[in-house]
């Protein structure tokens, strides 16, 4: 899939640089060809050397190298490659980029480049989660910066949590899908997964029993049409699909958050089954039982995330689909739920026992729109997708 395709590797001053060097011969054995660029700090990390031995190419390093200039200026450098991936993405050149600058190689072919840019956080966990580092987040996103990662798990400094990057076959299988030639190229979807966990003490809570199938195969067949794919999942049972931009989340005032985050899209598909309520006082410590007396729970009602979408003055999607999990009267309730919710399609199915969707493999759905109700046949989850995936390729056109 990679054949011919030109790409411009950016390695930033972070001790996940290592992983360039497996990155860089997983690009070549697809058939790219990897341009290295390595800033000054990247190369206490590795050496050029290194490097340039895997990549089969010379090493950039120095903006003001005078044979550098006169051979292929940097200009002309950051503009024959198919794609700029910058790898590991450490907070500061994210900062760079965010703020436009251009004071070594790396920013200045940031800078200067008209081609798709891909970048792969790491950080220290506190670095990732820094208002700051947020900010810039946002604002790449908004400049169509593609994001894989980061993941989450252990790191060098010894802390644990999101902040390590991506791994070489993850960032591999983004690139694969960003260079694709799919109708949804250069398209931005959202897709929300998975139940949400409501806590009611530091041991309970409240969910659903979503599996995150269905969320995870629509993500993962967007993707497949060329779609960079943000995926706000909460703790399903299934694995989140590879070359998407995962955000793992825990409750629905955590998934609205990451939804917000995400915007602005051109589509929005909102497959998460979200719980309706919260515990309104959360306990800090374990309820204990008392002589048989039952706890009392005071419920609230959680945020409507596809309500809140759908009626947005700015940054609504193009197209907001939803997802209607019906066990009664299934169309009729979920053709009142898309006038009742503002958006754009429905997805409904019945989710009653004897149907065995709700954490099976297979769907049975109707999609509502202006021009109707489709019934679709019975399939697996992964056909639903698929199928859902092109109608939304269609209407994005």
């Amino acid at each position: 899939m990679l054949a011919g395709k030109r790409i411009l590797l950016i390695i930033g001053g972070g001790i996940a640089a290592y992983k360039c060097l497996d990155l860089i011969r997983r690009l070549k054995e697809r058939g790219a060809c990897v341009t290295p660029v390595l800033t000054r700090a990247a190369q206490e990390f590795v050496t050029p050397l290194s490097v340039s031995a895997l990549a089969g190419e010379k090493v950039y390093t120095d903006l003001f190298d005078l044979t550098d200039e006169a051979e292929m200026g940097h200009i002309q450098l950051s503009r024959v490659a198919d794609l700029v991936l910058v790898a590991p993405a450490t907070a500061d050149l994210m900062a760079k980029m965010a703020g436009g600058h251009a004071n070594d190689l790396a920013t200045t072919l940031l800078m200067a480049t008209d081609t798709p840019v891909m970048i792969a956080p790491a950080m220290n966990l506190r670095m990732w989660e820094h208002a700051a580092t947020q900010r810039n987040l946002a604002t790449l996103l908004g400049d169509k910066v593609q994001v894989i990662g980061p993941n989450n798990g252990d790191m060098a400094c010894g802390e644990h949590g999101p902040g390590r990057m991506s791994e070489p076959m993850e960032i591999v299988a983004a690139v694969e899908l960003a260079l694709s030639d799919g109708p949804l190229r250069g398209k931005r979807v959202l897709v929300t997964s998975g139940p949400t966990h409501e806590p009611i003490d530091p041991v309970r809570y409240i969910a659903n029993r979503s599996s995150g199938a269905q969320g995870t195969a629509i993500a993962s067949a967007l993707a497949s049409l060329g779609a960079e794919v943000v995926f706000v999942t909460g703790p399903a049972d299934v694995a989140p699909p590879s070359g998407v931009k995962v955000v793992a989340v825990q409750s629905a005032a955590e998934m609205l958050q990451a939804v917000q985050n995400a915007l602005p899209v051109d589509a929005g598909v909102f497959a998460a089954a979200v719980a309706d309520w919260r515990v309104k006082r959360e306990s800090n410590s374990k309820i204990k039982k008392q002589d048989g007396k039952l706890p009392i729970l005071e419920f609230a009602e959680n945020p409507d995330i596809l309500a809140e979408v759908s009626q947005m003055k700015k940054d609504r999607p193009g197209l907001v689909v939803g997802f209607a999990a019906e066990t009664d009267d299934v169309i009729a309730n979920a053709t009142a739920k898309r006038k009742r919710k503002g958006c754009d399609w429905i997805v409904a199915n019945d989710v009653s026992p004897e149907t065995g969707i709700m954490g099976g493999t297979e769907n049975a759905v109707h999609l509502i729109t202006d021009d109707g109700v489709e019934d679709w046949p019975r399939m697996g989850k992964g056909e639903v997708a698929r199928q859902l995936a092109e109608r939304i390729a269609a209407a994005l056109g």
